[in-house]
């Protein structure tokens, strides 16, 4: 098939199909070690602080590795599939290696490493996609990011069935999933749409911070991303001090609802992506940003409560925390220079990802003055502003190049 020529719908969703496996796969590095968070502080004698920086040192890897591929445009003149196989070994060598280590310091050493490698897999994964479609991008987009946030959660699962006091096996499972993964997008082909090669572009950034429809679309996205991570990162902890409070101790069953707190995003992410192909990103975004924003607020007065309400209230927060993420990256990918889409894309997460760190730390900082009950309140304050941006963004001309003119 010629580019250009159509798109064999069998050959685009096999391409979907493995992408979103690889992704999936791969992600399982990202909170490897957040799961098992607890049995390495009472080996290492870590406090509440110092344990968050296993996840901040992923956050500050990938921060780094995308702008450097940023600035390098490396999504963009490198192979894609090569980029995205390459970094997921790369992030498996130093999860296998954080088996070995006996303390904090190499051990957020290697998730430092572990998190700029992630920084070739999430993007160019982005990329890949898109360059298989065109109308229905947001579905195809909303599908990886389905993936990945099931893969982020998958260690949860894995401490929940048998890893609870056995770090290293949660570990070594999040390794040798990530090099399936690398094995995996090897057998998918650049699509159709996808851009050829650019050169390299040293001023390329600069023109992607002063677009204004692709810079609301970036602030939508840096709303989603100040409650997101900080959510997923210290949810099990939350539901430790809840059942705590009602005098009750189940670490596996945190871990299990953490999981499918977690999960619960990737129907979210389809089912959005699904919608917002029809009715429009912006209004979808908003929507979900809306109701995860209220989910930061209510989750103080569901705290303590018995595990009937608590259950489905997570459910739908982990279904709407991340229902919108996919949403931004399409805009960006409809928005953007079409020969730097994948440039945009990984300035756009590393941005986002670097406020995560923000709200990662300051998380528990808040819970010691106010405890876990009201911890995750001021996160609204992230969809809030996400959703003004995406109103405006929704005002504009430019917003009938979104969603086939859906907006």
């Amino acid at each position: 098939m010629s580019r250009g020529s159509g798109v064999d719908d069998g050959g685009k969703w096999r391409a979907l199909a493995l992408l979103a496996t690889a992704e999936l796969f791969v992600m399982a590095l990202w909170f490897s070690a957040t799961a098992v968070a607890p049995e390495l502080a009472g080996r290492w004698g870590l406090a509440p602080r110092q344990v968050a920086w296993l996840t901040i040192a992923v956050q500050l890897g990938f921060v780094t590795g995308a702008l450097a591929s940023a600035a390098l445009t490396l999504s963009d003149v490198v192979p894609t599939r090569l980029l995205f196989a390459a970094s997921a070994l790369v992030g498996a060598g130093a999860t296998v290696l954080l088996t070995l280590v006996g303390s904090a310091s190499p051990a957020i050493a290697l998730r430092f490493l572990t998190g700029v490698a992630l920084a070739g897999v999430y993007p160019p994964g982005m990329k890949l996609v898109a360059g298989w479609f065109r109308a229905g991008r947001g579905l195809a987009i909303g599908t990886l990011i389905g993936a990945l946030t099931v893969g982020s959660a998958l260690p949860h699962l894995v401490r929940a069935v048998g890893g609870v006091d056995r770090p290293g096996l949660v570990l070594l499972v999040a390794a040798g999933l990530a090099v399936v993964g690398a094995a995996l997008v090897l057998l998918v082909e650049e699509g159709p749409y996808q851009s050829p090669a650019a050169p390299f572009d040293p001023g390329m950034v600069g023109r992607i911070v002063r677009d204004r429809p692709v810079s609301l679309a970036n602030l939508g996205y840096f709303g989603h991303m100040w409650e997101l991570y900080a959510v997923w990162t210290w949810v099990p902890t939350y539901l430790a001090a809840s059942f705590t409070a009602r005098g009750e101790a189940a670490p596996a069953l945190a871990s299990a609802l953490a999981f499918l707190t977690i999960a619960a995003g990737s129907l979210g992410a389809v089912a959005f992506g699904t919608a917002a192909d029809r009715w429009g990103r912006t209004t979808l975004t908003a929507v979900s940003m809306v109701a995860s924003g209220s989910a930061s607020l209510l989750a103080g007065l569901v705290f303590g409560a018995s595990l009937w309400v608590v259950l489905p209230f997570l459910l739908v927060w982990g279904f709407v925390v991340v229902a919108d993420s996919a949403q931004f990256s399409a805009c960006v990918t409809e928005l953007a220079d079409e020969r730097y889409v994948g440039t945009a894309l990984t300035l756009q997460t590393a941005v986002g990802f670097l406020l995560t760190v923000v709200t990662i730390q300051a998380t528990p900082l808040v819970a010691a003055r106010v405890g876990w009950q009201w911890a995750f309140a001021p996160l609204a304050v992230g969809p809030a502003v996400g959703t003004l941006a995406m109103l405006r963004l929704r005002a504009l001309p430019a917003a009938r190049r979104l969603a086939g003119g859906a907006g």
